[in-house]
């Protein structure tokens, strides 16, 4: 199971799809107001989001699917989504792999995160948007994750973006507490060394869980699975396999 990022959609797994299919049965998800997933749901869903529903329609999935136990590969935000999965059903996780994982906004992020919240409503999404892509993936190399990322968020709507922005709130309370809370799920966090945001709190989350480990990539930035396309599928391929036995 591929879970993307906000403002992402299914199509960011396309280095991974050509190397996993050679061992994994796969399913890639447009979570809702993403990709395809935009037209079915922008008009349907009007409450507030949170991670915990956002989560349960992956699992709803499942459930629609037959499938009772998965393996799961997130990216970025879409690994806190991944997370809470576990929290709420963790006999449908076999395994965790979790690249450019948040799992918490460090002050800079923090600061970013409020400024955009105070001008969400005057200035048009994409501005914000483009502005988070380039300060959370500054690095030049880092040039067609920014613009995968860009172009995909394009087909979100205004409003569809304040909704999934609404979420940034909750990030640091729920890192909180899954910091505290050991799930025995293994675990693999793929981060880019350059990932100046993220890494540091992956540090200190790893140190915490015995369930889990970090794999660094050298010279790369936060989307390691788009720039780093073959160390990451072979890293976390391995790691499925290990777990399958």
């Amino acid at each position: 199971m591929f879970v993307h990022g906000a403002g992402g959609s299914s199509s960011i797994w396309c280095k991974q799809v050509k190397a996993y299919k050679q061992h994994f049965n796969l399913l890639l998800i447009d979570l809702r107001g993403h990709g395809k997933s935009n037209r079915l749901l922008k008009d349907l869903i009007a409450k507030r989001y949170t991670f915990q529903s956002v989560s349960r329609d992956i699992l709803h999935v499942m459930d629609h699917l037959n499938i009772q136990a998965a393996h799961f590969v997130g990216m970025s935000l879409g690994t806190i989504i991944v997370r809470t999965a576990a929290e709420i059903a963790p006999e449908r996780i076999l395994s965790m792999v979790l690249g450019g994982a948040v799992t918490r906004f460090n002050t800079r992020s923090q600061v970013l995160v409020a400024l955009g919240d105070l001008f969400k409503h005057v200035i048009p999404y994409m501005w914000l948007y483009k502005l988070f892509a380039y300060i959370v993936m500054p690095q030049r190399n880092q040039r067609q994750s920014r613009l995968l990322f860009i172009r995909e968020a394009k087909k979100l709507c205004q409003k569809e973006f304040k909704r999934w922005y609404t979420l940034t709130s909750e990030v640091n309370p729920l890192m909180r507490y899954f910091k505290e809370s050991d799930l025995a799920i293994p675990t693999l966090y793929v981060m880019g060394e350059l990932d100046y945001m993220f890494i540091q709190p992956v540090k200190e989350m790893v140190a915490a869980h015995k369930f889990s480990q970090l794999h660094e990539i050298a010279d790369c930035g936060h989307v390691c699975n788009v720039e780093r396309p073959d160390e990451f599928n072979q890293r976390s391929i391995q790691f499925i396999q290990n777990q399958i036995g």
